[in-house]
């Protein structure tokens, strides 16, 4: 019986844009933001940020250093940012419902501190919450100094919260996430990005 259900951020809660954000680092002038830039996991000083290798500042100090030129806080906050299209009315719907009806909503996100300026504010749905608002917990990549596809980051978040596995859905788009909390017998759901998984999910939590 699922009792809880954890969400990836980007790509279910939030329709991702990597193009968008690819042309925002190109702006800044990092010509290879596409080779960089992935969709799901990132590496080199991307991976370091979202992996809590290395903070905020210093990200902003290799990417000028990369770019040839200083970039700003608000430039790197405003380029991570590009990889947010929309947030579905919806989605934020369904999540309020879903506690309603009893679930322990957690949200478990590969993202970084320039994002979370966003999600983390009251900005976030434009009726003045933040993230937070829609879920019991937090899991950040950056925090935990983790990233999905690692299983730890599954096994983390299921000791710090004393879940059962086969209590818990896990939504996300990437099917290396998915694999990963699968095998931690953690039962999965893995729309597209974007994809309107509202109704869906009642199949597999009924």
């Amino acid at each position: 019986m699922i009792k809880n259900i954890i969400f990836d951020l980007g790509g279910v809660v939030i329709t991702l844009d990597q193009s968008q954000a690819i042309r925002r680092f190109e702006a800044l002038g990092l010509k290879d933001a596409a080779q960089r830039l992935d969709a799901y996991t990132q590496e080199g000083i991307f991976g370091d940020l979202e992996g809590g290798r290395i903070d905020a500042e210093t990200f902003r100090l290799e990417l000028s250093k990369l770019v040839g030129n200083e970039v700003t806080h608000e430039q790197c906050a405003y380029a991570w940012q590009g990889y947010a299209k929309e947030l579905p009315a919806r989605n934020l719907e369904a999540l309020i419902r879903l506690r309603q009806e009893g679930y322990r909503l957690l949200l478990l996100s590969n993202t970084n501190p320039y994002m979370m300026e966003w999600v983390g504010s009251e900005k976030f749905d434009g009726r003045g919450h933040s993230v937070d608002y829609y879920f019991d917990n937090l899991y950040l990549s950056y925090r935990m100094k983790l990233m999905k596809p690692n299983p730890e980051i599954f096994g983390n978040l299921l000791m710090a919260e004393q879940l059962r596995p086969s209590e818990c859905l896990f939504l996300d788009d990437s099917p290396r996430n998915v694999a990963a909390a699968s095998q931690m017998g953690i039962k999965t759901f893995c729309p597209e990005n974007g994809a309107d998984w509202t109704k869906d999910i009642y199949q597999f939590i009924k």
